[in-house]
Parts: structure tokens; sequence; C-alpha cells
């Protein structure tokens, strides 16, 4: 059976790939290129939908929610860090929608704000995408007995599903056009 950490370390795969892309792009950006603003839209589109939609609510309504329940600290601790991440992530992507929009506008300022933002971003989910391969999901795994890891996937599944039975594979398939548009920003 798949534990529910493999679960959300396959989704920081698909996000690092996002991750990539918008790289890619806010580079392109800064060597003085044109990227269609949509482009960023849509990255925060699946940041807000699968990154914070999907993957932030497992954690956040389900393994946080596990963890805390078989003994690791709910104050203080790596689940509060986390939570903070969680937080800064969101804000980065607020501040990304609204530079970009702005770009659409054609306001002179649009580009440097969605590079720091972007880079912001970026290095903020590498640090936190780290942690938690490394060190937080370790911990869950010995924490969360069997059981309860193995309702952790219905619970995951429910999370899914809550909004539409296809998202998951609207923002796989949005993650590939991301990915393959940010292919020629390198050249």
């Amino acid at each position: 059976m798949t534990a529910a950490t493999d679960v959300l370390m396959a989704e920081h795969r698909i996000i690092e790939r996002v991750l990539d892309a918008l790289e890619a792009a806010a580079g392109k950006l800064e060597r003085g290129g044109m990227v269609r603003p949509e482009f960023f839209l849509e990255a925060s589109d699946f940041v807000a939908g699968f990154a914070d939609g999907f993957h932030h609510r497992k954690e956040e309504g389900v393994l946080f929610g596990e963890m805390i329940a078989h003994g690791a600290p709910p104050h203080g601790g790596a689940i509060d860090m986390m939570l903070d991440e969680h937080e800064r992530g969101r804000a980065y992507n607020r501040a990304l929608r609204d530079a970009a929009r702005r770009l659409g506008e054609g306001d002179p300022e649009a580009p440097r704000r969605i590079i720091a933002n972007a880079k912001g971003y970026i290095a903020l989910l590498h640090d936190h995408i780290a942690k938690e391969d490394e060190m937080l999901f370790p911990m869950a795994d010995e924490l969360i007995p069997g059981a309860a890891a193995a309702a952790m996937l219905a619970a995951f599944a429910r999370v899914e599903h809550e909004d539409h039975d296809d998202a998951r594979e609207h923002f796989i398939a949005l993650a590939a056009r991301l990915e393959q548009e940010a292919r020629a920003f390198a050249h």
C-alpha cells in the first residue's frame, strides 16, 4: 500500500515542474524578454488550485491533525513552521497574480514585481519541499500507525473530489503546458 506521505511527495514532483517553468519565465523577463501575462496567471492558478488547493489542504486538513493526534507538538514545532510557510506562499502567489494582471495592463513596474515574487515563491517552495521530504514526512511515517495512515489516503481522495472529480487531471495538464511553454524561454 502507498503511504500517504508518498502521495504528497509525488505531488511535490509535479509542483517542482511548475516551479522550474516559473523560474524560466521569470528569467526571460529578467533578461528583458517578453512573456505573456497569462503564463503567470496560469502558474498562479496552478499554485492556488493544486499546490495550495489539493496539496496543502491534504497537509493542513489531514496530515498535520494525524501527526498531532499521534504525538507531534501542536505548537512551536515543525507543523507551525510548515503552516507559516504555507501562508507566506499564499502571499507570494497573491502578489504574483496581481503583478501578472498589471503586466497585462502595461504597467512598467509589473515585470520587476513578477520577478521578485516568482523568485521569492520559488526559493520558499524549494526549501519547504526539502524540509517536508527529508524531515516532516519521515517523522509522520514514524508517528502515524498503519490504520490511521490508510485512512489518510481515503481522506486525501475526498480533498481532491470536493471541488471536481477531474480537477487533478486539469492541473497536471496545466503543469505540462506551462513546462512545455517554458522550454522556449531558455532560447
